[in-house]
């Protein structure tokens, strides 16, 4: 553990964020409720609830988790759920038709589920996911291209580095593409199952893993969810 590691922990700032989980509601295994009180035990202080979404199911999806956030925050105020879906594997020039959909009905972020090389995602996935002012994050993006990062970076989206296993194949050819035009990052599980959520040393290590430096950790950790979380 370096210098910046025990001032972080020192100061009490370690805090675990992670905006890019699943449930029963799509193909996770937990309920909403369990997952955010195994997230609180590992000390997240925010947790995001995306399930996959397409134009069949995110109207209830987004309702369930409003339901689930105003229920929780009036007993665990220590963990905010965040209202999410994950627009998954849709026709890609939807997204941006879709992401707003998502946001008028009261989804607090919107994730896309990039072109990841280890599932057949459409071509041009990631073009138009960079081109929606309401879309927030892109999850693991693959082999991602310059010029579509540089509407990545336009329209403030996030890149996602991920622990998820195949999509982090690509995590140290997404941080390159992020450093080329500080394009913000976030560390996230795209978690299904109890064992794929993670601590926040584990999510450090993941870090160190796509090659990134102690600053880089400390924004993609500390940083970049606080800012994330001031969008609403």
């Amino acid at each position: 553990m370096d210098f910046q590691f025990w001032k972080l922990w020192i100061f009490g700032d370690i805090l675990r964020y992670d905006f890019h989980t699943h449930t029963v509601f799509s193909d996770g295994e937990l309920i909403p409720s369990e997952l955010v009180r195994r997230a609180k035990v590992l000390g997240h202080v925010a947790i995001g609830i995306t399930d996959h979404a397409d134009m069949s199911n995110y109207k209830e999806l987004i309702e369930k988790n409003i339901a689930v956030r105003d229920e929780i925050k009036d007993y665990w105020n220590d963990i905010r759920v965040v209202v999410g879906v994950e627009i998954t594997h849709v026709p890609p020039k939807s997204i941006p038709k879709m992401a707003k959909k998502c946001k008028n009905r009261g989804a607090e972020i919107v994730v896309v589920h990039g072109e990841t090389i280890v599932e057949p995602v459409s071509e041009e996935t990631n073009y138009y996911a960079s081109i929606s002012e309401d879309v927030d994050i892109l999850a693991h993006p693959g082999l991602i291209d310059i010029e579509t990062a540089k509407n990545i970076l336009e329209n403030n989206i996030f890149f996602e580095i991920t622990s998820r296993k195949g999509h982090s194949l690509t995590n140290g050819h997404v941080l390159n593409i992020s450093r080329a035009l500080n394009i913000p990052t976030l560390i996230n599980t795209d978690t299904h199952a109890p064992s794929d959520l993670i601590t926040y040393e584990f999510a450090r290590k993941v870090g160190i893993g796509s090659g990134m430096t102690s600053k880089e950790l400390n924004e993609s950790l500390n940083i970049n969810p606080k800012e994330l979380l001031k969008r609403f």
